[in-house]
């Protein structure tokens, strides 16, 4: 009986204490925005783990970081299209999408992406807790998967290319941030490459550099197959080449800069 009572004790003192958390937390002064006003302060949040981990905080910051203004999600299995915001597959998605817009795509199977052209600034993210879990393919008879033409950033996907190049970039900032780049092994590889850049004096650089015009940022992303990781065009050279041996896979970290 003793043991009963303490334990019963025990609960009643959490739950007191969660309740007195859940109320100062709702009582904060930020929560007497009007909603308009929260979403849009977390839309100058980073995507990923910042605006993630807003939904945490409340039952409303959870409905507010989900809403459709700060989201576009890529969903294959929904079958409801008319739910705002989600769209079955990627072009759709960029074509709806507005300047700034983040693009989740949902993980699990594979999504097809065959010279998707991206024309302005957005941000693709995977669903997955890792970047195999959430794959985009580009079959033959496509130049690339994605081809960019303004300042975008990739992270968290899996981008397999079986002939040409997983990502093909002609102008603006390019980031590409924890992610696989796949192309077809042999007896192919020579025709294909992971990146490609036709951009006039592009600039691969490490992220924390800000940068100004074209450029790509290339950080901890594994690079499979291929002829050569980037092919550029112009007078740029590969520089400053990192590499961290993890047990299983090579994590890449490089620029492409002038001499």
């Amino acid at each position: 009986m003793e043991e009963e009572e303490k334990s019963n004790y025990k609960s009643r003192n959490l739950k007191t204490c969660s309740n007195k958390i859940m109320k100062k937390s709702c009582s904060a002064p930020i929560n007497n925005l009007d909603d308009g006003c929260l979403m849009h302060i977390f839309s100058f949040l980073s995507p990923i783990p910042d605006r993630y981990n807003t939904a945490l905080v409340c039952h409303r910051w959870l409905y507010l970081a989900c809403h459709p203004r700060l989201w576009l999600r890529v969903d294959r299995s929904v079958k409801d299209l008319s739910e705002p915001g989600v769209f079955p597959d990627i072009a759709t998605a960029v074509s709806a999408a507005r300047p700034g817009d983040t693009i989740l795509i949902a993980a699990g199977g594979s999504h097809l992406a065959s010279d998707i052209q991206i024309n302005k600034p957005l941000c693709l993210i995977g669903g997955g807790e890792l970047p195999d879990e959430t794959t985009l393919v580009c079959y033959r008879g496509s130049d690339s998967a994605l081809e960019f033409l303004s300042t975008c950033k990739l992270t968290n996907l899996t981008v397999k290319a079986e002939l040409g190049c997983c990502l093909l970039h002609r102008s603006g900032r390019l980031t590409i941030d924890g992610c696989i780049l796949q192309c077809e092994t042999d007896p192919l590889d020579y025709l294909s490459c992971p990146i490609v850049s036709t951009a006039r004096s592009c600039k691969l650089i490490p992220s924390p550099v800000k940068s100004n015009g074209d450029s790509v940022s290339v950080s901890q992303t594994r690079i499979e197959g291929g002829a050569k990781a980037v092919l550029t065009s112009g007078d740029l050279v590969l520089q400053r080449v990192r590499v961290i041996y993890a047990r299983t896979n090579l994590y890449f970290w490089f620029d492409v800069d002038h001499q």
